[in-house]
């Protein structure tokens, strides 16, 4: 998965990221394979504990360049979102995406049905939105 990200995403996420999401939220995390069971596309997800209604998150979606445009982080992101309703009763899903990501845009909004509910400023760590 750190591999995955690294050559996806700008944030670089330590090891202990990803073991607290294997350790505490199981249930919630999703890989597509390829043929030679090699990693190219994961989803990290959990439920906010300090929140007053029950609801996912989720921390991290990438997919390889070489494995875009096939459907797998729809795939990806309703797998997590299923299992977060069916296993905790989760009321709705959040995330984060950069202002300036236009495929995770369209994918949020078009295909999974997200709408925008506020905006962060200097959310991540480069002070994008």
């Amino acid at each position: 998965m750190q591999a995955c990200n690294l050559r996806c995403l700008p944030e670089n996420y330590q090891m202990k990221y990803y073991l607290y999401h294997m350790l505490s939220w199981p249930q919630l995390l999703y890989v597509a394979e390829d043929y030679d069971k090699k990693i190219v596309g994961y989803v990290l997800a959990k439920m906010e504990e300090d929140s007053s209604e029950v609801h996912g998150h989720i921390t991290s979606l990438s997919v390889l360049r070489s494995h875009r445009k096939l459907g797998l982080a729809s795939k990806l992101m309703r797998a997590a979102m299923a299992a977060m309703e069916e296993t905790f009763g989760s009321e709705h899903v959040s995330l984060h995406v950069r202002v300036t990501n236009r495929a995770a845009f369209t994918l949020y909004s078009e295909n999974l049905g997200f709408e925008i509910n506020d905006i962060e400023h200097k959310y991540y760590a480069d002070k994008e939105d």
